[in-house]
């Protein structure tokens, strides 16, 4: 395989022990780098407090800016012949650059999620109502989409997701690739810590992330008094990264309801309990917290959006409530906590969901296969890039239409700031 230059262009730094998304671009540029490839990361954002330090992998930090020709000089300069964009917005504000002036590099858009799914679903949760195909096609998902359509490939987390793009969307198969989390499943070691040896429910998720900070809400509004009346003496730990002050008011240790925040070592926590809980209400994309979960041997009871994509025909390592299919708040939070407290009673089934897990991580997020057709596809495309762009005429049209509207946006921006 050839030796890439890779420019990778980050909607934030990565934070791989705050967020699944973190954890997912260090994967990917952990891959690159042992390629041989010569990896530059870019990110117009401010560094946060968490942030791994990439240059001790062998790749060059850079800070760039938005809506200034001084990117144009660092492209061109840099002259990557692949470009990653880290989100839709990055290639929103980026590409038409990229292909100005590496009219030639390979453009790849990892999408993490699909964000206006994501979003759909969080204004019909607050609406009360079903979603519907009319939510699927709002003005966030057609400047997503776009994007996709604009890209030579894009990395599409969820399964549920590669169908719906492909079957709602009708983007073409050819420039989609399903790349879920990828775990080193050579060095998995299942966890000692026994049912017996564990105490406690466990809750986790960045609190930046709207979903996240709906789901503890839930739990501390409706679920967890539920699951408290019938276990007395069980607590729930809630961590993350970057609790905001109205978190870390609902810690109560009379209720057993404690925010502890960040967690310095969250395999440890996580393993020490005996069951998380993640009552996603909304959301998209694959949840990290319920891979954590499954790799420390934590078996879990979450939702319908908390599943999709990631049992990928696997027995689910843990019990799930469907919430649309409630008539009321309270009938699903009653379900909800009462999976919670059965999985924490029950020791059998306890030990069966545990099997599940590493059953399912096995099955559906091995490094070395997610890998290896990661660089199959890139290379088939490098070496057949013309007429790969070329079955993509709305890309290619909707490429076009970027270089004049998006183009002279920010250029007009520019001329504003001076």
């Amino acid at each position: 395989m050839k030796t890439n230059k890779v420019l990778v262009l980050g909607y934030v730094w990565p934070e791989p022990n705050s967020s699944a998304a973190g954890s997912h671009m260090l994967s990917l540029l952990t891959l690159f780098v042992q390629q041989g490839w010569q990896v530059t990361f870019a990110s117009p954002a401010q560094q946060g407090e968490h942030k791994v330090d990439l240059t001790n992998l062998g790749i060059t930090e850079q800070a760039v800016a938005l809506n200034r020709s001084s990117f144009d000089e660092f492209i061109s300069e840099l002259n990557p012949n692949v470009v990653m964009f880290d989100r839709f917005m990055l290639e929103e504000q980026f590409a038409w650059r990229v292909a100005k002036h590496c009219p030639d590099a390979l453009r790849i858009l990892d999408t993490e999620d699909l964000h206006s799914l994501r979003h759909a679903r969080h204004q019909v949760l607050k609406q009360n109502r079903a979603l519907t195909p009319a939510d699927l096609n709002s003005d966030l998902a057609k400047r997503e989409i776009a994007s996709i359509f604009r890209c030579d490939l894009s990395l599409i987390i969820s399964e549920y997701e590669l169908e719906l793009l492909k079957n709602h969307y009708a983007v073409p198969e050819h420039i989609l690739l399903h790349c879920p989390f990828m775990l080193d499943l050579q060095n998995m070691i299942p966890s000692d810590i026994g049912y017996a040896d564990r105490q406690h429910f466990i809750s986790i998720g960045n609190f930046r992330h709207e979903p996240n900070w709906d789901a503890v809400l839930y739990l501390k509004q409706t679920i967890w008094p539920l699951i408290r009346k019938q276990l007395p003496k069980v607590e729930l730990h809630i961590y993350g990264a970057y609790p905001p002050p109205k978190a870390t008011q609902l810690h109560n240790p009379k209720q057993g309801f404690l925010v502890k925040g960040w967690a310095e070592d969250a395999k440890n926590v996580m393993q020490q309990a005996k069951v998380c809980l993640a009552p996603l209400r909304f959301g998209a994309g694959i949840k990290g917290k319920l891979t954590e979960a499954m790799l420390c041997g934590t078996p879990n009871v979450t939702t319908n959006i908390g599943t999709e994509g990631m049992d990928m025909g696997q027995d689910w390592p843990g019990l799930t409530t469907d919430l649309s299919v409630f008539n009321s708040d309270q009938e699903a939070a009653i379900h909800f906590a009462n999976h919670a407290v059965k999985l924490y009673q029950e020791d059998e089934l306890w030990q069966q969901k545990q099997r599940q897990g590493y059953d399912l991580i096995r099955a559906n997020f091995d490094k070395e296969t997610i890998q290896a057709k990661l660089l199959v596809c890139i290379a088939d495309i490098q070496n057949n890039l013309n007429n790969h762009r070329t079955n993509n005429f709305i890309g290619q049209m909707l490429q076009h239409h970027q270089l004049k509207s998006t183009q002279y946006m920010s250029q007009w921006i520019e001329a504003k700031n001076r």
